[in-house]
């Protein structure tokens, strides 16, 4: 399964916000066993460097960018994708150009907290749980760190 995850879930990894943590880590467990291919967009890796620096500081938000750089599909953010993401009915410009790459990339699902302002995708949208529990059915043992005690990768 191929994924974009929203920046909230990539924050919740990155800043450890709780209780988000938990479920956004396991994601990335999984993506770093192969069960799931996530990506992001070069808009919100600008993004969640210019958020986490504010929190954890230059240094931490640079490195935890470069492991997303190594981690992630990174999805490019053109004139034609801008010009997609103004054609979409939502409100939310950012999240429409969010919408806009996935679909450009063929992608299955956006992974999100607010799926509510994805509710016109075209695209399926799941929270970090639904698609957790998709990645657990689809494999024959559990997603490491879906449980209490899951831990960063």
């Amino acid at each position: 399964m191929r994924v974009l995850l929203d920046n909230n879930v990539i924050l919740d990894a990155m800043l450890q916000r709780s209780p988000w943590h938990t479920e956004a880590d396991a994601i990335l467990h999984a993506a770093a066993q192969g069960q799931v291919s996530c990506a992001t967009t070069t808009l919100s890796l600008a993004t969640i460097f210019y958020v986490g620096r504010q929190v954890v500081g230059n240094a931490a938000a640079r490195a935890a960018v470069r492991t997303y750089l190594v981690a992630f599909d990174v999805l490019p953010v053109e004139k034609q994708t801008l010009l997609d993401a103004d054609a979409l009915a939502g409100n939310d410009f950012e999240d429409n150009i969010l919408i806009a790459a996935a679909i450009a990339a063929a992608l299955d699902a956006i992974v999100t907290r607010n799926g509510a302002d994805f509710a016109h995708s075209p695209i399926p949208v799941l929270d970090p749980v639904e698609l957790l529990k998709k990645l657990a059915a689809s494999s024959s043992s559990p997603v490491a760190g879906t449980g209490p005690t899951a831990a960063p990768p």
